[in-house]
């Protein structure tokens, strides 16, 4: 047992019990609808027949039958006014169709109503509490009245005839003695005139059994089965069932469940505790599943920000000790200085170093914005060609030993010329960062280029430097990582300028990657991403 299967469990039951509330009532109420229409099916024939001949008798004639008819039923008849019975709309007007209606009256108890005269206006009522023997003997006698007065030959046809126009709801058939299933004292009582009531094979009906004097024929009438009300007992034994077989499943189900689950729980444990490379098997690919995939995700980008924090604090602590060990240098160089040209100088020393301090402080901060989380870009259409140009005016007069031009490129194929979809202000940042780091280690040359296609962009940034190993050249872009060779402290940077440009172009959807330049010798430096930027927020 486990609070998971508990609440789901419980709550099955409370449902459970809920419907089984409802199904009682409608078990109830579909009992009584089975009892009137099993009352209904049962007398409709009789009371039809007898209807139809009270319309063609006179009144003293249809005195004398009700009494016998009584008599026979067991029930007491009458004939009453339609407008006096107290009927709705509807039962009035099935009546009017020709219908027999079975009107429940108490638990037991229902009155019977069957039209005879639509012009007078007059009803067949009886109060009927049971159906019983003596119904299936009028229902006999009324039948045979009726068959005798034609010939023999013509009798099956006529109580065929009699079934289809009165709707009996019960089979009806003419069949010689022999025929009939039953034992040699039934058989003389039937060919003596009597009515016999015979079981059914099943034992849950009856058939009624009468010899008709003066032919071969035997009418039987049924099987009349017994209208057996739906036992609320099953009910609860059908719930009981369910309930149990539900909870055994729901048990087996929720138990892996839960497995899973604990899974997790101790592997979130784990990485709350510091050990960063706890993971969770990923067996499937439903809810729990994927859930378990996302958790690995996101423990791996925390164990990645993790790591990158710890390299940021150990680069920060050794790219800070220089410049404030230059500056506490300074200051005691400028307590002993004797002449103001002196102290002039180690100021405007002390002046780069902090100017140096809040450079590195600065790329700390952007790097920190892009690397924790998704940075506020409002996207907007660029002119490559003209942001080249303003980034060649920027950065060529920091280094005049060096030529820093842009190369033959390649506009859009659909006549949009040099614009594409990008975040100027980021882009621009990027495109500094790659050139003033080529400028750094180019000898004599940096050059520009761009390609446009149908749905993706390019820029190229090459110089004629020593350029980077190639198994270099992923490490390249990781924060405050300096190469061996040439590329080295002595070529100036913090190391976090070509980090920065790899997650600016990671957050267009593009990659940053390096390789060497055919043309110059050195390196390249590549910036690829789509030329529109879908679902992005635009200014």
């Amino acid at each position: 047992m486990n609070s998971i299967f508990l609440r789901i469990y419980g709550g099955i039951i409370a449902a459970l019990v809920l419907v089984a509330l409802l199904g009682v009532g409608v078990l109830q109420l579909t009992n009584e609808v089975r009892s009137d229409q099993y009352r209904e099916q049962l007398a409709r024939g009789t009371f039809r027949l007898m209807a139809d001949n009270l319309e063609r008798m006179e009144s003293v004639d249809r005195r004398r039958a009700l009494v016998t008819w009584s008599r026979l039923l067991g029930v007491p008849l009458a004939l009453e006014s339609l407008k006096a019975e107290p009927l709705d709309g509807r039962a009035r007007g099935l009546l009017l169709r020709g219908q027999v209606l079975v009107e429940q009256t108490g638990p037991h108890a229902a009155r019977v109503y069957s039209l005879v005269s639509e012009k007078e206006q007059l009803v067949l009522t009886a109060e009927v509490e049971q159906i019983s023997e003596q119904l299936a003997r009028a229902t006999v006698y009324l039948l045979m009245d009726e068959l005798v007065r034609y010939p023999i030959v013509e009798q099956p046809k006529r109580l065929a005839a009699l079934k289809a126009e009165k709707n009996f709801g019960f089979d009806l058939r003419l069949v010689t003695l022999e025929k009939v299933d039953l034992d040699d004292d039934q058989q003389r009582r039937v060919d003596e005139g009597d009515t016999v009531l015979a079981l059914g094979k099943g034992g849950d009906s009856i058939r009624v059994i009468a010899g008709m004097v003066g032919t071969p024929w035997v009418l039987e009438v049924g099987p009349l089965y017994q209208m057996n009300p739906y036992p609320t007992e099953l009910l609860v034994l059908v719930g009981v069932l369910g309930l149990s077989l539900t909870g055994l499943i729901l048990y087996l189900l929720v138990r892996r469940l839960e497995r899973r689950l604990l899974g997790l729980e101790s592997a979130a444990a784990r990485i709350a505790s510091g050990h960063l490379d706890a993971r969770v098997p990923t067996r499937s690919a439903d809810s729990v599943g994927r859930l378990a995939a996302t958790f690995n995700t996101m423990a791996e980008q925390l164990q990645r920000l993790l790591g990158i924090q710890r390299e940021m604090v150990r680069a920060v602590s050794h790219e800070l000790r220089t410049p404030v060990a230059r500056l506490r240098f300074g200051l005691e160089m400028i307590g002993d200085a004797q002449t103001d040209q002196a102290r002039r100088k180690y100021m405007d020393g002390m002046d780069g170093d902090i100017q140096e301090l809040d450079k590195l402080v600065d790329e700390m901060l952007v790097y920190a914005r892009l690397e924790q989380g998704s940075p506020e870009l409002h996207y907007q259409q660029v002119d490559l060609h003209a942001l080249l140009e303003q980034v060649i005016d920027e950065l060529a007069p920091l280094r005049a030993s060096v030529r820093v031009e842009l190369g033959q490129s390649q506009d859009a194929p659909d006549g949009n010329g040099a614009r594409v979809e990008a975040e100027p202000r980021y882009l621009h940042r990027a495109l500094q960062n790659l050139v003033s780091n080529a400028m750094r280690h180019a000898e004599s040359r940096v050059r520009l280029t761009y390609r446009i296609g149908h749905r993706r962009c390019r820029i190229d940034v090459e110089d004629d430097g020593p350029g980077v190993p190639e198994e270099a050249w992923e490490r390249i872009f990781t924060p405050f990582l300096r190469l061996d060779d040439s590329r080295t402290r002595a070529s100036g940077g913090h190391g976090l300028g070509l980090s920065i440009v790899r997650r600016i172009i990671y957050w267009h959807t593009g990659r940053a990657h390096v390789g060497r330049s055919a043309g110059l010798g050195g390196a390249q430096f590549s910036l690829v991403w789509p030329r529109q930027q879908e679902g992005a927020e635009r200014a």
